[in-house]
């Protein structure tokens, strides 16, 4: 057999083998080899979930550039043009968006199907990028809906079906450590709560601390009290509220020297809601010790999420509990202070404190 017939050979194998991948999509044979399309002038990658080409329209390249350099354009779905790195941000961050702007959960075989990567490698990326699986993510998302929208809907259905629930028992159950109550007494302002509050001063300014049966769920800062006093009674308006118990001052007290002498520990139960993305990131931002700060992105490291330093930010500043979860602990990364929602004079000072 001559060379030339040698080398035939070896290519119709090697490109057969090629397109084996493209039909089966296979994770493994991903950015090894891309595929362009001659009657589309596409290019792509053998995971890209658009419709199957005819073989006989199919030419195949060892690179995007070799690609783009015969006249094909990068696929705007499967985005082969995208370094790994970077093309695994996008993909996931479209996921994201997809999951955002739905009316229901995805499934992940649909989620992974529309950013164009298998089952398995898609759920492996987007915990990396996140640290949350997709129906955490999604989940996370829900409970947030469903605390905007209780407060707009006429009746619980309505916002629970417009959040995303497709049932009243799903609902109940899900909704407890996001809400602290059932949706019913949340979206009537906590009716049926009872709600232990007072309001002080500290070397910080005015301090409203506030606990229901579960423990302390508020621990807000500010230059007066009757700010304060205001957002929590709105946010609260049907509860009961029981303020000027004598015993509950013992807890403010209590946090008041803890703002003091951080080192010392608050030894108090804690009522925290928030998403199952919240609640680690407040748990993660809860270990870092007096004196010590980390960035945004080294939390997200923390939590094995290094691409998510935005979603970790959003869930830090949406804490309640000002210093027991110690967010002001949390800086930019070039060591500037930002996003405390208490003011960053404060966060400057407990600092300052600390060191």
């Amino acid at each position: 057999m001559s060379v030339d017939a040698v080398q035939k050979s070896n290519t119709y194998t090697y490109d057969d083998a090629r397109w084996q991948a493209i039909v089966s999509r296979d994770p493994a044979a991903d950015r090894q080899f891309y595929y362009g399309v001659r009657t589309t002038g596409v290019y792509c990658r053998n995971v890209c979930p658009s419709r199957q080409p005819a073989r006989k329209n199919v030419r195949f390249f060892a690179s995007s550039q070799a690609a783009e350099a015969a006249g094909f354009r990068a696929c705007k779905r499967c985005r082969p043009n995208q370094d790994d790195g970077n093309a695994a941000a996008v993909a996931i961050e479209r996921a994201c968006r997809l999951i955002e702007n739905s009316d229901r959960i995805p499934s992940q075989a649909e989620l992974a199907s529309a950013v164009g990567l298998s089952n398995s490698h898609f759920h492996r990326l987007f915990r990396e990028q996140t640290g949350l699986t997709p129906r955490q993510y999604a989940a996370g998302l829900r409970d947030e809906r469903l605390r905007d929208e209780l407060s707009r809907k006429e009746t619980v259905q309505e916002a629970m079906e417009t959040a995303g629930f497709t049932a009243s028992s799903r609902l109940y159950a899900a909704t407890a450590n996001a809400l602290g109550m059932q949706p019913s007494r949340f979206r009537s302002g906590g009716a049926g709560e009872t709600i232990r509050f007072a309001v002080g001063e500290c070397w910080l300014g005015s301090i409203l601390v506030a606990a229901t049966s579960r423990g302390v769920c508020r621990i807000t800062l500010g230059n007066e009290p009757e700010p304060l006093l205001k957002e929590f009674q709105q946010e609260f308006a049907a509860a009961e509220l029981i303020g000027d118990d004598p015993e509950f001052e013992q807890t403010v007290a209590a946090v008041i020297r803890f703002i003091r002498t951080p080192a010392a520990g608050l030894d108090l139960p804690l009522d925290i809601r928030g998403t199952a993305f919240q609640l680690r990131v407040w748990q993660a931002v809860s270990a870092i010790p007096p004196g010590t700060t980390v960035s945004y992105t080294e939390l997200a490291e923390r939590l094995g999420c290094p691409d998510s330093a935005r979603a970790v930010a959003s869930a830090v500043g949406r804490n309640n509990l000002a210093v027991a979860i110690p967010c002001h602990r949390v800086i930019r990364r070039d060591g500037s202070l930002a996003g405390y929602r208490w003011g960053l004079e404060r966060k400057a000072e407990l600092l300052n404190r600390e060191k």
